[in-house]
């Protein structure tokens, strides 16, 4: 079953500890099938060096497993949350990046300081409030899911234009259309969050403000939407 995304999803796997987003096997990357209903998602705890397409875990959008000899990652209801809530998302990553995570554990927003910014994320990298105790009892990975989506709903955050996420106290999701887009941003995230880390540590002798709203409109548009003209047609 859905052997094409399950060997999708193993590849946007490994990407994770070639571009060193995870250490030992903290990350997971998903995939959906939005014509079936289904997605894929790596099992839990499970060596990238151990993997294979076939270990890859097929899950409902009800959260059920539909096959797989493996329980799948802890992860997946935070994933299917998502996918339910997001229509436009087609795959997903969460890592525990150095980088990322620094900002999370911090509570902070990443502000939009420059370009490479700008050229996959339109304004700050949210970080969203802590789970509360209660949530965290009652289904931690399904309320972290449910997080995610109010705040980018209740704060007016479109998806589509910002494909990164900070949860607080624990670390960064990603997505894009499919699961290999999905790292692509993770990496990204990674970057602009040391990039963004760096320039705060550095000595200036005025505030260090987000670039001007023209420069952000100019890059984010020349990569996205009707009138993009980056890369070749």
């Amino acid at each position: 079953m859905l052997k094409e995304l399950k060997r999708e999803v193993y590849e946007a796997n490994m990407l994770l500890p070639k571009h060193n987003l995870v250490t030992f096997t903290w990350g997971n990357v998903s995939g959906i099938d939005r014509s079936r209903g289904l997605f894929v998602i790596k099992p839990s705890g499970v060596p990238y060096d151990e993997l294979s397409p076939d270990d890859m875990v097929v899950m409902d959008l009800a959260g059920s497993k539909v096959e797989g000899k493996l329980n799948p990652s802890s992860d997946t209801p935070t994933h299917m949350e998502l996918y339910n809530r997001f229509d436009s998302v087609g795959g997903i990553v969460h890592t525990h990046s150095r980088w990322a995570t620094i900002w999370a554990q911090a509570g902070r927003n990443i502000p939009a300081y420059g370009t490479t910014h700008a050229d996959y994320i339109y304004g700050s990298v949210p970080c969203t409030r802590s789970l509360s105790a209660e949530e965290v009892e009652r289904a931690y990975e399904l309320e972290t899911g449910k997080l995610i989506a109010s705040h980018f709903e209740e704060n007016g955050i479109n998806p589509v234009y910002v494909p990164a996420v900070l949860v607080r106290h624990h670390g960064p999701f990603t997505w894009g259309k499919d699961a290999a887009e999905a790292v692509h941003n993770a990496v990204v995230l990674e970057e602009v969050a040391m990039m963004a880390f760096h320039t705060e540590l550095l000595p200036s002798a005025e505030a260090r403000p987000e670039m001007p709203e023209y420069i952000k409109e100019k890059h984010f548009k020349r990569k996205h939407g009707p009138n993009a003209y980056y890369g070749q047609k």
